[in-house]
């Protein structure tokens, strides 16, 4: 399944590796990660300019999305009861 990341992006749920909160970036260890992240071209900004509320790390690249986390936790929820729906119809 695939999950909608905010603009025209959508990722497969399976390479999602973690969703973080956008306020984590102080964090030093966040910031050490991103650093490095886009000194390395790896960061993809959805968003506008230190509008993002959510990092998305996925097996490929970094998103920074202007959905928050909790919003994307029941994008990612629902996805799931539909999955789980339809194998539960084909019995």
């Amino acid at each position: 399944m695939f999950l909608h990341l905010g603009g025209d992006v959508v990722v497969a749920k399976k390479d999602v590796i973690m969703i973080l909160d956008a306020r984590t970036k102080k964090s030093p260890f966040v910031k050490e990660f991103l650093e490095i992240a886009e000194d390395e071209g790896f960061i993809k900004l959805i968003s506008e300019k230190e509008k993002e509320k959510s990092l998305i790390i996925t097996t490929k690249e970094v998103f920074l999305s202007p959905i928050s986390c909790t919003t994307l936790k029941k994008r990612s929820e629902n996805v799931l009861n539909t999955v789980d729906i339809k194998e539960f119809n084909r019995g």
